[in-house]
């Protein structure tokens, strides 16, 4: 399998995850999306969304993350990272689509780069729209964790999508200078999925194309 990726790539990152955990022996190809590399003809004919990440598993390309990883999960589905109880699995997908759907797309690198190439925002401003919605979306994901009692993971004591999605998340938060301390329950799933070789590996420092 092959996996199409750019290492600050909060979606490629969320994929690296599930990869590791699931002990999926894979390569990864970087696309550097600075360079608009995922633009490119040749690219965009395998992934029609023209962004990362893309597996290539055998000729079956395949973009978003959340439908790459429920397919990761489907074919190596040890650790489950969607539960099979409903009610779980919907905790789950509650906290991954709070993340993916209202919180990353408002802040990511085309966004950015559309509010200060076109719009003609500033440094400053754009800093503070970027900031503005991860206090929105960093308070109402904190609420959801208090809901489900999370520990060391967001659901039900065991790794799942939504800690896939939380640690890249709260990367970027941290690399974009957010404050994290009024989410407690947040920064200890961040800080305990970081104890584990998946996590430590998927890595934006540890990619091949790391600071490309």
């Amino acid at each position: 399998m092959d996996l199409y990726s750019f290492f600050n790539s909060s979606t490629s990152y969320r994929v690296r995850i599930a990869l590791g955990l699931k002990d999926v022996a894979h390569e990864t190809i970087p696309v550097n999306i600075r360079k608009l590399e995922h633009r490119e003809a040749g690219y965009v004919s395998r992934n029609p969304s023209a962004g990362v990440p893309l597996i290539d598993d055998g000729g079956f390309h395949l973009g978003q993350s959340l439908a790459i990883i429920d397919y990761l999960d489907d074919k190596y589905p040890e650790p489950r990272l969607l539960p099979r109880d409903s009610k779980q699995r919907a905790r789950v997908l509650e906290i991954a689509n709070l993340i993916a759907c209202d919180m990353h797309p408002v802040n990511n690198l085309r966004v950015l780069r559309y509010l200060t190439q076109d719009m003609g925002v500033t440094e400053a401003a754009k800093n503070q729209w970027y900031q503005h919605w991860i206090a929105e979306g960093f308070a109402s994901l904190e609420a959801l964790l208090a809901r489900a009692g999370s520990g060391g993971f967001c659901i039900g004591g065991q790794v799942s999508l939504a800690d896939c999605c939380l640690v890249p998340q709260v990367a970027n938060a941290l690399r974009m200078e957010c404050d994290v301390s009024p989410y407690p329950r947040i920064r200890a799933v961040y800080e305990h999925c970081n104890t584990l070789p998946a996590f430590q590996k998927a890595a934006p420092a540890q990619q091949p194309d790391f600071d490309q």
